[in-house]
């Protein structure tokens, strides 16, 4: 695999999104406690998640801020970056407005789950459009393993799409749950598309070192002890970005690979709900998602991190071998 990487245009990005990521949560913090935008632990949770309780949410918004910056103020290269920054943004607004109706306008429930699958199915379809129509970028996906075999399922690429998309930020989500795990993880993964970016040539690799350097950015203050969460603002654009940067490389087949994470939090949590209901009150887990099991298992919050992101590290060169 011969890499063709332009320094300049991937440094930049990093060193921009880190910047105005870092520098935004000197003061956004400040604004989200005067805001009273508290998390509120759950009862069943870890015991030792109940300190947690009234740190401040929506920290995505430093995400957001600094992966925009990243992406946008380079002026060479940065048109391959806008598809991504559609899901990025996308689903970021989306978690911002179930954020704003939860924590602000304290509606436990936010925005109903048949308003956010409308949205992200909206946000989803303007990003099949946009990739189609403007840069010209077939929903067709390579296959690992396969020396870039292709899937396609015409007609049905789009509803493939939506389904990736919205399991994806699902999964992200559902890995937002322990001080720095969803940052982490993400980071890995994305240094995955950044790899996978450069074999191609392509200019998305600006959004992956963007998307790197604004969650290093935001992990100064999320790094257990966490000082804000990202909240859903951040999590859904988390998984809007990596559905974003795969399709644009045409791996989505890919996320499985590289973001097992994800996909393990959601199958524990599904697990966990047809258990209870089969079982009439069993557990099959301590807790789900599954790293709350391995917390209430006795590790720690630092470990559980360390633990998940080298996992990604390593499945992530599993997926450049099956580049």
């Amino acid at each position: 695999m011969h890499l063709d990487v332009d320094f300049h245009a991937a440094a930049l990005p990093f060193l921009t999104a880190f910047a105005v990521s870092a520098v935004s949560g000197r003061f956004l913090i400040p604004f989200l406690r005067r805001l009273k935008a508290g998390q509120t632990e759950r009862d069943d949770g870890p015991k030792s998640h109940k300190k947690k309780t009234g740190t401040p949410n929506m920290g995505g918004l430093m995400i957001l801020l600094g992966v925009v910056a990243g992406c946008l103020l380079p002026l060479r290269g940065r048109a391959q970056s806008v598809p991504v920054l559609i899901l990025t943004v996308g689903f970021g607004l989306i978690g911002f407005a179930d954020d704003y109706i939860k924590v602000v306008k304290k509606r436990s429930d936010g925005l109903y789950a048949w308003q956010k699958f409308l949205l992200q199915i909206l946000v989803a379809l303007c990003f099949a459009w946009y990739v189609q129509n403007v840069h010209y970028v077939p929903l067709a996906m390579k296959i690992p393993f396969t020396s870039g075999r292709i899937l396609d399922f015409g007609i049905l690429n789009i509803p493939v799409l939506i389904f990736i998309a919205v399991a994806t930020v699902n999964g992200t989500n559902f890995t937002d749950g322990v001080d720095g795990l969803a940052g982490c993880v993400t980071i890995a993964a994305a240094l995955f598309f950044v790899v996978a970016a450069a074999a191609a040539a392509s200019g998305v690799i600006m959004a992956g070192t963007a998307m790197i350097g604004a969650l290093m950015g935001f992990l100064l203050y999320n790094a257990y002890p966490a000082k804000v969460f990202m909240g859903d603002t951040g999590s859904l654009a988390l998984g809007g970005f990596i559905t974003g940067i795969a399709y644009m490389l045409q791996l989505p087949l890919f996320i499985p690979i590289v973001g097992f994470i994800y996909m393990i939090e959601v199958i524990s949590v599904i697990i966990q709900v047809l258990w209870f209901k089969k079982t009439h009150g069993k557990r099959f887990f301590r807790m789900a998602p599954i790293h709350h099991h391995f917390e209430l298992g006795g590790w720690s919050e630092v470990r559980v991190v360390a633990v998940f992101t080298i996992l990604t590290a390593v499945l992530g060169a599993i997926g450049i071998l099956a580049l």
